[in-house]
């Protein structure tokens, strides 16, 4: 090791907490994603909801005996 090594001592009262600021573009741009994910999500589950419907209906349909004279 070298003998002139320097040691920066810094106070605790000398060193401030960085302030972290959120822009207000950013904050604009969260808001139009977060829109943007709240339609696609009531899309996903109008799809799901339409689909579970059609399944339904069609199990229903294939299940229910005939009648003898139907046939």
């Amino acid at each position: 090791m070298t003998k002139n090594m320097k040691i920066k001592v810094i106070k605790r009262s000398d060193a401030s907490a960085p302030s972290v600021k959120v822009k207000p573009a950013s904050v604009e741009k969260r808001h139009a994603a977060r829109d943007m994910v709240s339609t696609v999500k009531n899309w996903v589950s109008d799809f799901q909801t339409r689909k579970r419907g059609e399944t339904k209906a069609a199990i229903e349909k294939f299940l229910i005996k005939p009648q003898t004279g139907e046939v």
